[in-house]
Protein backbone atom coordinates (compact mmCIF):
# COMPACT_ATOMS: atom_id res chain seq x y z
CA UNK A 1 0.00 0.00 0.00
CA UNK A 2 1.21 3.56 -0.59
CA UNK A 3 0.65 5.56 2.87
CA UNK A 4 0.27 9.59 3.12
CA UNK A 5 0.91 11.26 6.35
CA UNK A 6 -0.68 14.34 7.08
CA UNK A 7 -0.21 16.62 10.21
CA UNK A 8 -2.69 19.63 10.02
CA UNK A 9 -1.91 22.14 12.13
CA UNK A 10 1.60 21.18 14.35
CA UNK A 11 4.98 20.66 13.37
CA UNK A 12 5.75 18.96 16.43
CA UNK A 13 6.96 15.16 16.11
CA UNK A 14 3.30 13.29 16.67
CA UNK A 15 3.60 9.92 18.38
CA UNK A 16 0.54 8.79 16.65
CA UNK A 17 2.20 9.26 13.07
CA UNK A 18 5.33 8.31 13.82
CA UNK A 19 3.83 4.82 14.98
CA UNK A 20 1.41 4.64 12.44
CA UNK A 21 4.01 5.29 9.79
CA UNK A 22 6.10 2.25 11.91
CA UNK A 23 3.22 -0.19 11.39
CA UNK A 24 2.55 0.12 8.10
CA UNK A 25 6.07 0.03 7.42
CA UNK A 26 6.48 -3.50 9.21
CA UNK A 27 3.89 -4.60 6.72
CA UNK A 28 6.09 -3.66 4.04
CA UNK A 29 4.14 -0.51 3.00
CA UNK A 30 5.41 2.70 1.66
CA UNK A 31 4.56 5.54 3.71
CA UNK A 32 5.66 9.39 3.44
CA UNK A 33 4.14 12.67 4.02
CA UNK A 34 1.58 13.10 1.86
CA UNK A 35 2.08 15.05 -1.46
CA UNK A 36 -0.76 16.68 -3.22
CA UNK A 37 0.46 16.05 -6.58
CA UNK A 38 0.48 12.14 -5.78
CA UNK A 39 -2.33 9.52 -5.00
CA UNK A 40 -2.03 7.07 -2.10
CA UNK A 41 -4.25 3.72 -1.05
CA UNK A 42 -5.02 5.52 2.12
CA UNK A 43 -3.99 8.95 4.40
CA UNK A 44 -3.96 9.73 7.65
CA UNK A 45 -4.63 12.96 8.45
CA UNK A 46 -4.20 14.26 12.69
CA UNK A 47 -5.17 17.59 14.13
CA UNK A 48 -4.42 18.57 17.76
CA UNK A 49 -6.53 21.70 18.50
CA UNK A 50 -10.18 21.85 17.72
CA UNK A 51 -9.98 25.51 17.62
CA UNK A 52 -7.16 25.41 14.60
CA UNK A 53 -8.67 25.47 10.68
CA UNK A 54 -8.94 21.92 8.97
CA UNK A 55 -7.15 20.79 5.59
CA UNK A 56 -9.24 22.65 2.72
CA UNK A 57 -8.12 20.76 -0.58
CA UNK A 58 -9.02 17.48 -1.67
CA UNK A 59 -7.07 14.55 -0.54
CA UNK A 60 -6.18 12.25 -3.67
CA UNK A 61 -6.39 8.99 -1.45
CA UNK A 62 -8.99 6.16 -1.76
CA UNK A 63 -9.32 6.05 1.87
CA UNK A 64 -8.88 9.01 4.18
CA UNK A 65 -8.82 8.49 8.22
CA UNK A 66 -8.73 11.25 10.57
CA UNK A 67 -7.54 11.20 14.11
CA UNK A 68 -6.38 13.94 17.09
CA UNK A 69 -7.89 15.78 19.57
CA UNK A 70 -9.07 18.09 17.06
CA UNK A 71 -10.91 15.52 15.39
CA UNK A 72 -12.14 13.08 17.43
CA UNK A 73 -11.56 13.42 21.82
CA UNK A 74 -12.23 9.96 22.00
CA UNK A 75 -10.19 8.05 19.44
CA UNK A 76 -7.14 6.13 20.28
CA UNK A 77 -4.88 3.83 18.00
CA UNK A 78 -5.74 0.16 17.95
CA UNK A 79 -3.56 -1.53 20.70
CA UNK A 80 -1.08 -3.34 17.90
CA UNK A 81 0.11 0.00 16.51
CA UNK A 82 0.19 1.80 19.87
CA UNK A 83 2.46 -0.65 21.45
CA UNK A 84 4.79 -0.77 18.60
CA UNK A 85 8.11 1.42 18.56
CA UNK A 86 7.34 4.82 17.01
CA UNK A 87 9.38 5.47 13.41
CA UNK A 88 11.30 8.14 14.37
CA UNK A 89 13.06 8.81 10.85
CA UNK A 90 9.73 10.19 9.89
CA UNK A 91 10.77 13.29 11.82
CA UNK A 92 14.65 12.84 11.21
CA UNK A 93 14.98 12.47 15.55
CA UNK A 94 17.86 11.98 17.28
CA UNK A 95 18.90 8.07 17.47
CA UNK A 96 19.08 8.63 21.10
CA UNK A 97 15.45 10.76 21.76
CA UNK A 98 12.66 8.89 22.30
CA UNK A 99 9.01 10.21 22.91
CA UNK A 100 6.15 8.75 24.76
CA UNK A 101 3.68 8.19 27.81
CA UNK A 102 4.48 6.50 30.95
CA UNK A 103 1.25 7.24 32.37
CA UNK A 104 -2.11 8.48 30.67
CA UNK A 105 -4.66 10.49 32.07
CA UNK A 106 -5.52 12.92 35.33
CA UNK A 107 -7.13 13.10 38.37
CA UNK A 108 -7.93 16.71 38.14
CA UNK A 109 -10.05 19.04 36.17
CA UNK A 110 -8.97 21.96 35.05
CA UNK A 111 -11.48 23.80 32.99
CA UNK A 112 -8.61 24.88 29.93
CA UNK A 113 -7.92 21.04 29.81
CA UNK A 114 -9.31 18.17 27.85
CA UNK A 115 -7.10 15.22 29.33
CA UNK A 116 -9.51 13.86 31.76
CA UNK A 117 -12.10 14.07 29.34
CA UNK A 118 -10.03 12.70 26.53
CA UNK A 119 -8.30 9.97 28.78
CA UNK A 120 -10.02 9.51 31.75
CA UNK A 121 -8.73 9.26 35.47
CA UNK A 122 -4.70 8.74 35.84
CA UNK A 123 -3.89 5.27 35.08
CA UNK A 124 -0.48 2.80 34.14
CA UNK A 125 0.46 3.13 30.37
CA UNK A 126 3.88 1.70 29.49
CA UNK A 127 7.21 1.27 31.15
CA UNK A 128 9.95 3.61 30.82
CA UNK A 129 11.51 0.45 29.16
CA UNK A 130 9.50 0.21 26.25
CA UNK A 131 9.25 3.65 25.73
CA UNK A 132 13.24 4.54 25.57
CA UNK A 133 13.79 0.80 24.10
CA UNK A 134 17.23 1.53 24.35
CA UNK A 135 17.59 5.50 23.73
CA UNK A 136 19.34 7.47 26.36
CA UNK A 137 17.36 10.98 26.38
CA UNK A 138 13.29 10.36 26.60
CA UNK A 139 10.68 13.21 26.11
CA UNK A 140 7.57 12.26 28.51
CA UNK A 141 4.20 13.77 28.05
CA UNK A 142 2.44 12.62 30.82
CA UNK A 143 0.11 14.99 32.19
CA UNK A 144 0.24 14.28 36.19
CA UNK A 145 2.82 11.02 36.82
CA UNK A 146 3.41 12.49 40.05
CA UNK A 147 -0.42 11.48 41.04
CA UNK A 148 0.77 7.96 40.17
CA UNK A 149 2.31 5.16 42.05
CA UNK A 150 3.10 3.49 39.32
CA UNK A 151 4.65 7.02 37.95
CA UNK A 152 6.88 7.44 40.84
CA UNK A 153 7.85 3.71 40.63
CA UNK A 154 8.68 4.31 36.89
CA UNK A 155 10.92 7.10 37.95
CA UNK A 156 12.70 5.10 40.56
CA UNK A 157 13.64 3.31 37.37
CA UNK A 158 14.88 6.52 35.28
CA UNK A 159 17.04 6.85 38.22
CA UNK A 160 18.33 3.58 38.56
CA UNK A 161 18.47 3.28 34.48
CA UNK A 162 20.36 6.77 34.11
CA UNK A 163 18.28 7.40 31.24
CA UNK A 164 17.98 11.64 30.94
CA UNK A 165 14.15 12.75 30.69
CA UNK A 166 11.52 15.68 30.36
CA UNK A 167 8.45 15.63 31.27
CA UNK A 168 7.47 18.36 28.93
CA UNK A 169 3.90 18.29 30.17
CA UNK A 170 4.65 19.37 33.79
CA UNK A 171 4.69 18.08 37.27
CA UNK A 172 2.09 19.15 40.16
CA UNK A 173 4.08 21.14 42.87
CA UNK A 174 1.57 20.17 44.99
CA UNK A 175 2.10 16.77 45.29
CA UNK A 176 5.88 16.84 45.89
CA UNK A 177 6.83 16.03 49.02
CA UNK A 178 10.44 15.40 51.36
CA UNK A 179 10.42 11.92 49.33
CA UNK A 180 9.79 12.40 46.19
CA UNK A 181 11.58 15.90 45.67
CA UNK A 182 14.62 13.78 46.86
CA UNK A 183 13.99 11.27 44.05
CA UNK A 184 13.10 14.58 41.54
CA UNK A 185 16.83 15.51 42.45
CA UNK A 186 18.54 12.35 41.27
CA UNK A 187 16.63 12.06 38.02
CA UNK A 188 19.11 13.32 34.95
CA UNK A 189 16.72 15.92 33.66
CA UNK A 190 17.32 17.28 30.14
CA UNK A 191 18.03 21.19 30.69
CA UNK A 192 14.88 21.83 33.35
CA UNK A 193 11.94 20.93 35.37
CA UNK A 194 8.91 22.10 34.34
CA UNK A 195 5.69 22.68 36.81
CA UNK A 196 2.41 24.06 36.04
CA UNK A 197 1.68 27.41 37.96
CA UNK A 198 -1.96 28.45 36.78
CA UNK A 199 -3.13 30.18 39.67
CA UNK A 200 -2.27 32.31 42.38
CA UNK A 201 -2.17 29.59 45.31
CA UNK A 202 0.43 27.55 42.94
CA UNK A 203 3.29 30.39 43.34
CA UNK A 204 3.73 29.26 46.85
CA UNK A 205 3.21 25.33 46.25
CA UNK A 206 5.99 26.27 43.26
CA UNK A 207 7.98 27.96 45.74
CA UNK A 208 7.82 25.45 48.10
CA UNK A 209 8.80 22.40 45.68
CA UNK A 210 11.26 23.90 44.31
CA UNK A 211 13.55 24.03 47.65
CA UNK A 212 12.61 21.14 48.33
CA UNK A 213 14.13 19.85 44.99
CA UNK A 214 17.08 22.52 45.29
CA UNK A 215 17.02 20.69 49.52
CA UNK A 216 18.73 17.59 47.64
CA UNK A 217 21.16 19.40 45.66
CA UNK A 218 19.25 20.29 42.25
CA UNK A 219 20.83 23.03 40.53
CA UNK A 220 19.42 23.46 37.13
CA UNK A 221 16.39 25.61 35.77
CA UNK A 222 12.67 25.43 36.79
CA UNK A 223 10.11 26.15 33.72
CA UNK A 224 6.82 26.95 34.86
CA UNK A 225 3.48 27.10 32.81
CA UNK A 226 1.42 29.83 33.36
CA UNK A 227 -1.82 29.99 31.66
CA UNK A 228 -3.55 32.96 31.01
CA UNK A 229 -6.57 33.89 31.76
CA UNK A 230 -9.50 37.23 32.38
CA UNK A 231 -7.49 39.00 34.70
CA UNK A 232 -4.59 41.34 33.45
CA UNK A 233 -2.83 42.30 37.02
CA UNK A 234 -3.50 39.06 38.41
CA UNK A 235 -1.39 37.38 35.10
CA UNK A 236 1.35 39.61 35.08
CA UNK A 237 1.64 39.57 39.32
CA UNK A 238 2.35 35.48 38.79
CA UNK A 239 4.53 35.62 35.58
CA UNK A 240 6.70 38.40 36.76
CA UNK A 241 6.81 36.71 40.21
CA UNK A 242 9.59 34.12 38.12
CA UNK A 243 11.31 37.04 36.88
CA UNK A 244 12.23 38.64 40.02
CA UNK A 245 12.94 35.24 41.38
CA UNK A 246 16.35 34.81 39.06
CA UNK A 247 17.54 33.44 35.96
CA UNK A 248 16.88 29.56 36.83
CA UNK A 249 13.13 30.39 37.52
CA UNK A 250 11.73 30.62 33.80
CA UNK A 251 8.25 31.41 32.80
CA UNK A 252 5.84 30.48 29.59
CA UNK A 253 2.89 32.06 29.05
CA UNK A 254 -0.09 29.95 27.19
CA UNK A 255 -3.27 32.09 26.58
CA UNK A 256 -6.31 30.47 27.47
CA UNK A 257 -8.09 28.65 24.32
CA UNK A 258 -11.64 28.11 24.63
CA UNK A 259 -11.97 24.71 22.75
CA UNK A 260 -15.65 25.11 22.40
CA UNK A 261 -15.36 28.27 20.83
CA UNK A 262 -13.51 28.73 17.31
CA UNK A 263 -14.20 32.10 16.99
CA UNK A 264 -12.72 33.33 20.41
CA UNK A 265 -10.38 36.13 20.32
CA UNK A 266 -7.32 36.44 22.31
CA UNK A 267 -6.78 39.74 24.24
CA UNK A 268 -3.87 41.75 23.00
CA UNK A 269 -2.18 42.13 25.97
CA UNK A 270 -2.57 37.92 26.70
CA UNK A 271 0.10 38.40 23.20
CA UNK A 272 2.04 40.72 24.45
CA UNK A 273 2.55 39.18 28.12
CA UNK A 274 3.70 35.91 25.56
CA UNK A 275 5.59 37.42 23.46
CA UNK A 276 7.59 38.84 26.40
CA UNK A 277 7.71 36.04 28.79
CA UNK A 278 8.39 33.53 25.76
CA UNK A 279 11.05 35.15 24.72
CA UNK A 280 13.89 34.57 27.27
CA UNK A 281 16.58 37.18 25.56
CA UNK A 282 13.51 39.72 25.93
CA UNK A 283 12.31 38.35 29.17
CA UNK A 284 15.97 39.00 30.77
CA UNK A 285 16.80 42.21 29.21
CA UNK A 286 13.93 44.63 29.78
CA UNK A 287 10.50 44.98 32.50
CA UNK A 288 6.70 44.31 31.18
CA UNK A 289 6.12 47.73 30.98
CA UNK A 290 9.03 49.27 29.23
CA UNK A 291 8.67 46.20 26.34
CA UNK A 292 7.54 47.60 23.21
CA UNK A 293 5.91 44.66 21.13
CA UNK A 294 4.64 46.56 17.85
CA UNK A 295 5.83 50.48 17.18
CA UNK A 296 4.09 53.24 18.57
CA UNK A 297 2.72 50.95 21.82
CA UNK A 298 4.80 50.42 25.56
CA UNK A 299 3.23 47.98 27.75
CA UNK A 300 3.48 50.43 30.38
CA UNK A 301 -0.28 51.48 28.89
CA UNK A 302 -1.39 48.74 30.32
CA UNK A 303 -1.15 49.42 34.29
CA UNK A 304 -1.86 53.28 33.34
CA UNK A 305 -5.16 51.65 32.24
CA UNK A 306 -5.37 49.18 35.21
Amino acid sequence: MNIGLLAVDSNYPNLALMKISAWHKARGDNVEWYNPLCSYDKVYLTKVFSFTPDYGYYINADQVEKGGTGYDIKKVLPVEVDRIIPDYELYNIDKNLAYGFLTRGCPNHCKWCVVPKKEGNIAPYMDITEVSAGRKNVILMDNNVLASDYGLQQIEKIVSMGVRVDFNQGLDARLVTDDIARLLAKVKWIKRIRFGCDTPGQISECERATALIDKYGYKGEYFFYCILLNDFEEAFTRVNHWKNKGGRFLPHCQPYRDLNNPHQIIPQWQKDLAGWADKKWIFRSCEFKDFIPRKGFVCSEYFDNN
